[in-house]
C-alpha cells in the first residue's frame, strides 16, 4: 500500500521477480480500459515482467463498487493460491483494502436511477451543496467524507435514499473478515516535499506521453461525462475541463497536481491509522530484502 507516486509498482515488480507471487491490482482507476497514461497503468513491458490481475476489466462507462472488488479479488486470491503462488496485492485504493480485510457492511446495491438523480443535483447544487445535505442526514459520515471526494459522497447519499438508513448506521456491523494470514506493507517518502515533487514530475511525464490526447479520445466517444466514477479520477477531470475551455494549460496542470496531492494526503491519513503495518521508505536500498525476509 502507499500514496500515489510512492514507488509501489516498481517495488512490486522486483518482488514478483524474486518471489513466487502474482500481482493483484488494488486500484479503482486501473480497472478501466482506455485509461492508461493518466492512471500510471503498468506498461506493456512491466506487465510482461509481472502480469497484473484486475486491470483493464471495465469500460469507463461502467461502475465498480468495493463489494465488486472484494468478490473479484477473493476469487483471484484463491486461484493464485491453488497455483502454489503467493498473492501480492498492490495499490492505493484504501477502501478496497479495508473492505477486503474486514468484510462488507450490509449496504444496498447500486441503483442507477438514484445515481442519475444525484448526478443531476450536482449540476444544480454543486458537490458542496450535496455535502451540506449529507451533513444534515449523517454528520458522522460528512465529517469523514470531504466535499471534494464525489464518489464517496455520492455513495453515502445513495445509500440513504435507497435504504432510509445512514451510512454510519449500516457500517456499524461487518461481514466476515478475510480468512488468510496477511503481511501488510506501506511505502512512502519520509518527506512530504519529496512526494509532492514526484507527483508533479509524474504529471509532467504523463503530459509528455500524450495524456491530453488520451482524454480527447475519451471525450470523442460521446457517452462519457464528468459525473462518472471513471472521469472523476485525478487528472482526467481537470484535463476534460481544459479541453472544454474552462482552464488554460497552466491552470489545468496546477489543478491536476493539486488534486493528486490531495489524494496522496487522504491515502496517508488512512495509512497512519492502519493496524499491523510495516513501513518502507520510497527508494530505500533494503526494501526488497525486507519484503522477501518478511514474506517467508
Amino acid at each position: 500500500m502507499g500514496p500515489t507516486a510512492s514507488g509501489k509498482t516498481a517495488l512490486a515488480l522486483s518482488l514478483a521477480e524474486h518471489h513466487n507471487c502474482e500481482i493483484i491490482s488494488v486500484d479503482s482507476a486501473l480497472i478501466y480500459r482506455q485509461m492508461d497514461i493518466g492512471t500510471a497503468k503498468p506498461t506493456a513491458e512491466e506487465l510482461q515482467r509481472a502480469p497484473h490481475r484486475l486491470i483493464d476489466i471495465l469500460d469507463p462507462l461502467q461502475s465498480y463498487s468495493a463489494a465488486d472488488f472484494r468478490a473479484d479479488c477473493i476469487a483471484h486470491i484463491e486461484a493464485i493460491l491453488q497455483q502454489g503462488k503467493t498473492p501480492l496485492l498492490v495499490g492505493g485504493t484504501m477502501m478496497y483494502f479495508k473492505t477486503l480485510l474486514e468484510g462488507l457492511s450490509p449496504l444496498p446495491s447500486a441503483d442507477e436511477q438514484v445515481r442519475a438523480e444525484i448526478a443531476a443535483q450536482v449540476q444544480q447544487k454543486g458537490w458542496q451543496g450535496l455535502h451540506d445535505e449529507l451533513a444534515a442526514i449523517d454528520p458522522v459520515a460528512a465529517a469523514r467524507i470531504h466535499p471534494n471526494d464525489p464518489q464517496r459522497l455520492s455513495r453515502a447519499l445513495e445509500v440513504y435514499r435507497i435504504s432510509g438508513k445512514t451510512l454510519t448506521e449500516l457500517t456499524q456491523s461487518k461481514g466476515s473478515a478475510l480468512p488468510y494470514d496477511v503481511v501488510q506493507f506501506a511505502i512512502a517518502p519520509q518527506e512530504r516535499a519529496e512526494l509532492h515533487h514526484k507527483i508533479a514530475l509524474r504529471f509532467e511525464q504523463m503530459l509528455a506521453a500524450g495524456f491530453i490526447a488520451e482524454v480527447e479520445a475519451l471525450k470523442a466517444r460521446g457517452d462519457l461525462h464528468l459525473a462518472l466514477p471513471s472521469m472523476r479520477c485525478v487528472g482526467y477531470r481537470q484535463c476534460w475541463q481544459y479541453l472544454d475551455g474552462e482552464y488554460g494549460y497552466a491552470e489545468m496542470t496546477e489543478k491536476a497536481v493539486a488534486a493528486t496531492r490531495q489524494l496522496a494526503k487522504r491515502q496517508l491519513t488512512w495509512l497512519r491509522g492502519w493496524p499491523e503495518l510495516n513501513w518502507l521508505e520510497s527508494g530505500a536500498a533494503g526494501n526488497l530484502v525486507t519484503l522477501i525476509r518478511q514474506c517467508r
